[in-house]
């Protein structure tokens, strides 16, 4: 997939993907625990590394961030945001648990939210098409 990349005196710019969980009619939110962005929710997930397909590097990022396994089942939405310390391209998919609860290691808090609740939490702007794409899907 694509790398991350940069041209000199402008932001870097990172392939990235989330997984928005589903059990029932409930979907995990995180919350960021470092960087510029703590604080906010999101959805899990992580940088594409270079020769990773999104639904590796989604599998690889659960793992490493929640110490559980996920199925990728299908794409949700995908999205640009700049922000000041980067551009990142966000692409969203729909996941299953496969194995072993949730576990946070790298976020702060985690809640399970029916899609009409999520708009309770402070979401980091790359999210929130997704979170608009969810609220749609169950009206």
């Amino acid at each position: 997939m694509s790398e991350t990349h940069s041209v000199p005196g402008e932001r870097p710019v990172f392939d990235v993907v989330a997984a928005v969980i589903v059990d029932a009619d409930r979907t995990l939110c995180t919350r960021r625990g470092t960087g510029p962005l703590a604080g906010l929710w999101e959805f899990p997930g992580g940088k594409i590394e270079p020769g990773e397909a999104p639904e590796q590097a989604l599998t690889r990022e659960i793992a490493e961030e929640l110490g559980c396994r996920i199925r990728v089942e299908e794409p949700i939405t995908t999205t640009t945001h700049a922000y000041d310390f980067a551009v990142i391209t966000l692409a969203s998919y729909r996941c299953r648990l496969v194995a072993e609860p949730p576990r946070l290691t790298e976020h702060t808090a985690a809640r399970w939210l029916a899609a009409g609740d999520l708009t309770e939490l402070d979401w980091a702007p790359a999210d929130l098409p997704t979170v608009r794409a969810l609220q749609q899907a169950t009206r």
